[in-house]
């Protein structure tokens, strides 16, 4: 339970600096707990923020030195444009500036950029990708470091679907 709440705190961190969300007073509230995915929530200065979060279940190489690695799903409705089931990673380095990041979803590959230690994927392919975790049993990421160590992070998609409903929810 320890490690969960290190990890979730790391993750609130890491969410809210690659954002760009100021910080409000009060810390992200666990909505639950569902197989491998937490949701969460908390109040921004500009807008309630909800978001999934899940650990990969393995990653390669074994030995590579790295910060935790995250794989997210925000929404922001209160952010002009609203912000709904945005796609994003947090691996753990900074990645090798220019280069692609994998993602891939079951048999479904798609392309993520990159920006230090983030990637997302561009606007149009964030709804098309929740639907296809939704759907899936696993994700796979595919980063390179800016040493140049490639790396493969896998994530179980055991739950996502439930947390998903739960951000939604609270995020309306």
């Amino acid at each position: 339970m320890i490690q969960k709440r290190q990890t979730s705190a790391v993750a609130f961190t890491l969410l809210a600096v690659f954002s760009g969300v100021a910080l409000a007073d009060t810390e992200p509230k666990q909505i639950g707990a569902f197989d491998d995915w937490l949701a969460y929530s908390y109040d921004a200065a500009d807008s309630k923020v909800c978001y999934v979060s899940s650990t990969p279940k393995s990653s390669e190489p074994k030995n590579a030195k790295r910060d935790p690695a995250f794989f997210l799903v925000t929404h922001m409705p209160g952010r002009k444009p609203p912000v709904k089931g945005e796609v994003s990673t947090i691996i753990g380095y900074p990645f090798k500036e220019g280069q692609i990041v994998k993602l891939t979803i079951d048999d479904q590959n798609y392309e993520m950029f990159s920006k230090g230690d983030t990637a997302w994927v561009d606007t149009g392919s964030d709804k098309k990708i929740v639907a296809a975790m939704k759907a899936g049993k696993s994700l796979k990421i595919e980063g390179t470091s800016w040493r140049g160590t490639r790396t493969v992070d896998t994530y179980s998609l055991s739950g996502i679907s439930a947390a998903l409903a739960a951000i939604d929810k609270a995020c309306n």
